[in-house]
């Protein structure tokens, strides 16, 4: 299954379709969910706790995917939108706090370039998918809790991928988020991992409901491969994991209370990552920007003209 029009950054003369990009994922993503231990969804008391403060708050016992039961991934699978979402719940909910909400992961393949509708709106190609985490109608165990999520990835020598912060003037795509964070893996990346530093807690994702969004270091991790036999035949040969988290929101300002809902999506590409220019309204707004000073001295200019040459034609009156 190649793509027709010609090869492709980094998969060589012949590279797979985004529909066998997304049949892989459907085929590996719901093993790879429940077979690492260390993915977690982490809940933390957000309430008394200082702005910036590490952990965010005090931990409640952390879920672990590994102990969800999933979605049969067939029911969700759309090909006219390339995308398809894996949804699960705790087995054992004692509380109740799922019974009437769940995790979902929704995963999208790309047959160009573009952007999505919805912010953070970071640019896609066909070499990329997105990864977008949504938690949805679980019952929080505090009043203002802060979620977050445990994040393994691997590694193609005894260091972990480079993390990189790139910031811009420009937030048109997403208003009020000057930064884009990014894993990277080598020095001519052979993959990466990007992402804005931002969550939402409603889902129309405007500027009111947006939260911010903290990654910690990446540190080694005793990570291991699932049992599924297509995540092992490509990353066999790799044993050595990194892992980070992720937290969304803080005390104050808008959370996961305001509507039961949190959101927060990543791609995932190979190769070098897409190159976001400057959108046409901020760089509209700097040719306007820099041609006013401009056209005010022309227009002095012009008026210095005319005041000299009406001086030059006065004539005295005896």
């Amino acid at each position: 299954m190649c793509g027709s029009e010609g090869p492709r950054r980094g998969w060589g003369r012949c590279a797979p379709s985004p529909m066998l990009l997304l049949s892989l994922l459907a085929s590996a993503a719901p093993l790879g969910l429940l077979g690492e231990e260390t993915r977690q969804l982490f809940e933390f008391d957000g309430a008394n706790t200082s702005e910036g403060a590490k952990p965010p708050g005090e931990p409640y016992p952390p879920y672990s995917l590994a102990k969800f039961s999933w979605n049969n991934i067939t029911d969700s699978l759309e090909p006219a939108t390339l995308s398809a979402t894996f949804r699960g719940r705790p087995t054992d909910d004692p509380t109740g706090a799922f019974a009437n909400g769940s995790l979902a992961f929704r995963v999208q393949a790309f047959s160009g370039s573009g952007r999505p509708d919805q912010p953070p709106r970071l640019l896609h190609s066909a070499d990329t998918c997105q990864l977008e985490v949504a938690l949805v109608g679980a019952s929080p165990r505090g009043n203002r809790s802060l979620f977050g999520l445990e994040v393994a990835t691997l590694g193609q020598g005894p260091d972990c991928p480079l993390m990189q912060e790139q910031h811009s003037i420009d937030d048109e795509y997403a208003p009020a988020v000057f930064q884009v964070n990014q894993l990277l893996w080598g020095s001519l990346p052979s993959g990466f991992v990007q992402w804005r530093p931002v969550a939402f807690s409603q889902r129309q994702r405007g500027r009111e409901s947006a939260l911010p969004c903290q990654a910690s270091p990446l540190h080694p991790s005793l990570a291991y491969l699932p049992q599924s036999p297509i995540v092992r035949a490509f990353f066999e040969s790799h044993n050595n994991f990194c892992a980070f988290n992720l937290t969304f929101g803080a005390s104050t300002g808008p959370g996961y209370w305001d509507a039961h809902y949190l959101s927060w999506s990543t791609l995932l590409g190979v190769g070098t990552p897409p190159l976001d220019t400057l959108s046409p309204l901020v760089l509209g707004i700097m040719a306007v920007a820099l041609g006013a000073p401009g056209l005010m001295l022309l227009a002095g200019g012009v008026f210095l003209l005319l005041g000299h040459r009406q001086c030059s034609e006065y004539q005295r009156i005896n």
